[in-house]
């Protein structure tokens, strides 16, 4: 038997295979299995000067960050290790030391 994956749309489990298609029937969404897996990409996240990140590499801010919420001013050189890529707006996560957890835009950092 042929495990059928959940809706891409809205995650239901109750997909059925018609054909070549899966359908939902919560959505009535239909995608093909075989188009999906060879359009999939994976996105690529560059730096301020075109540099491609990965996890766990060391970043330096390049402009002086507002903290939201906070008085407080993340300077311009501070240095950010082992980031995490993230999906979203703001593309990294990462600790800084005196703030903690930060999320961060990926067009303000430079590879160190």
């Amino acid at each position: 038997m042929i495990n059928v994956p959940n809706c891409p749309q809205c995650q239901s489990t109750y997909t059925y295979e018609d054909g070549n298609l899966f359908v939902c029937p919560e959505c009535a969404h239909e995608w093909n299995m075989e188009v999906e897996t060879t359009n999939e990409e994976t996105k690529v996240i560059k730096d301020a000067n075109g540099h491609v990140l990965s996890d766990g590499d060391s970043v330096t801010v390049i402009k002086d960050l507002k903290v939201k919420g906070s008085s407080s001013v993340i300077k311009i050189g501070t240095k950010v290790k082992n980031i995490r890529l993230v999906d979203g707006d703001h593309d990294i996560e990462c600790k800084i030391d005196g703030f903690g957890e930060m999320k961060l835009k990926s067009q303000f950092v430079k590879k160190a």
